[in-house]
């Protein structure tokens, strides 16, 4: 019975926000057309935003790569004994 309930409410507040929906303003044609003008007339606009988006998409592989370091450094094996006898073996 929880299970219906909470499957209702979903569908009905996924239906609200479907109908509650406003048009955004996109701002990717205005960069664009700012870095256009801005390089015709000679500025340096469209270097500093590809450097921006060039540091915004690393930031994350960085995150994950010092997290995977960190993983490395602490759950490692360490001092493992394999427990080998001394006996020699004969594979006669």
């Amino acid at each position: 019975m929880k299970q219906i309930v909470k499957n209702v409410l979903f569908v009905m507040a996924f239906g609200l926000l479907m109908l509650a929906k406003q048009p955004a303003n996109a701002q990717c044609a205005q960069c664009a057309a700012t870095v256009e003008t801005n390089t015709a007339e000679g500025g340096k606009k469209a270097q500093g935003l590809n450097k921006g988006i060039l540091f915004l998409l690393g930031a994350p592989y960085l995150m994950v790569g010092a997290g995977g370091y960190v993983w490395y450094k602490n759950y490692r094996r360490k001092n493992v004994n394999l427990n080998m006898r001394e006996e020699k073996l004969n594979l006669n």
